[in-house]
């Protein structure tokens, strides 16, 4: 297959009908048709032409949000607002590493606070206070979604993506976990969207916020907290359930990597990996302030859990998953982990990056028992 920073605009056309059909990222929640129709009319995959089809999409859906609201008529406006959405997404895919997709994000998170406003469960958005040093944010942007059941101080999902899926993507995944009465939070890991610091050695120290921030909440469970980080974020999320498993019942890492991901020798492999659309290498850097291969590189060591330390030292119930042939992330990161520190839970899938399969129901089945 072509590699991903070379692929043609059919090369390109013929992976998104892929992952549309089998409602891969970036496809979880779009509409289908609409989204099929923009594919057949993709016209270019350049940063300008791909941003400004997607949003034109956008667009049109933000006008019949309108149309609907002028007329009174909340679903349809909740649904066309969530298309925008969905489709200004499209248009800052993977990481706005354009000006062009740049403003799609703006748009995306624009739309995202009208989808938010407009829900039957409340969407609380927050900016907890953050102690940045120079040069970071002065806050921690997250929000809560709160399940559709009146439940009592319901538990809470920590949940966060990887370098192109952040906290408005992830929304939709939590449909789920709220169906089965947990409250969900949504964050940006390090270096994305609107998270106050580039990844480090010790970005983690954005959660602390957050963790005061749910101790000062009288109608959500504290003391009944998990984390859930999806591909590069599941890094996050075997860190935090290592550095905070005083605040946490249980932690996912579902496809992150751990040491072996951020080695050079692992990163020449997957620089071009076939699985990724487009910009693999950029978005990576990115999350470090960079923009190139050799930029993510010079700094992608410094992540290693087993250099650090952190693997040896004790932790939360920790669950492993991935594909068994993931080609962006070194799937035996998952095995290495088994061989520090307390016993873990694993589990791997048939298929490349995230694995194929009940992936996310094992997931949400695992939290269930250690929640409940």
């Amino acid at each position: 297959m072509t590699a991903a920073t070379t692929r043609t605009l059919p090369d390109a056309q013929q992976w998104l009908r892929e992952h549309l059909a089998r409602r891969k990222n970036p496809f979880n929640a779009i509409d289908h048709d609409a989204a099929a129709r923009h594919i057949e009319t993709l016209p270019g995959i350049d940063p300008e032409s791909w941003a400004g089809h997607w949003l034109a999409g956008a667009t049109d859906f933000a006008a019949r949000a309108r149309t609907a609201e002028e007329h009174g008529d909340r679903e349809q406006a909740l649904e066309n607002w969530w298309q925008a959405y969905q489709f200004a997404f499209l248009g800052r895919y993977p990481s706005p590493l354009h000006p062009a997709k740049l403003h799609a994000y703006d748009r995306a998170v624009e739309y995202f606070g009208r989808v938010s406003a407009l829900e039957h469960t409340p969407v609380q958005h927050v900016e907890a206070p953050f102690d940045g040093r120079a040069g970071e944010g002065d806050v921690v942007r997250f929000f809560v979604a709160r399940p559709p059941s009146a439940a009592v101080r319901p538990p809470v999902i920590l949940m966060w993506g990887g370098i192109d899926v952040w906290k408005e993507e992830t929304y939709a995944r939590g449909r789920m976990l709220r169906e089965r009465g947990f409250a969900t939070l949504h964050i940006d890991k390090p270096g994305v969207g609107q998270s106050p610091v580039h990844a480090s050695r010790d970005a983690e120290r954005q959660w602390d916020p957050v963790f005061a921030w749910l101790r000062e909440q009288d109608d959500l469970d504290s003391e009944r907290v998990a984390a859930l980080g999806f591909s590069f974020g599941g890094y996050w999320a075997t860190k935090l359930a290592h550095t905070h498993r005083e605040h946490l019942v249980a932690a996912v890492n579902w496809g992150g990597g751990i040491h072996l991901t951020f080695q050079p020798e692992w990163q020449e492999r997957s620089r071009d990996a076939s699985s990724y659309l487009m910009d693999l290498m950029p978005a990576r850097a990115r999350i470090f302030g960079g923009a190139t291969f050799a930029d993510y590189v010079a700094r992608c060591p410094e992540l290693s859990l087993l250099d650090q330390g952190v693997l040896d030292r004790p932790s939360c119930p920790l669950l492993l998953v991935n594909g068994k042939d993931d080609l962006q992330n070194a799937s035996a990161d998952l095995y290495l982990a088994l061989e520090h520190g307390a016993p873990k839970t694993a589990r791997m899938f048939p298929g490349g990056h995230m694995g194929e399969g009940p992936v996310f129901r094992t997931v949400v089945d695992w939290l269930t028992e250690r929640l409940d």
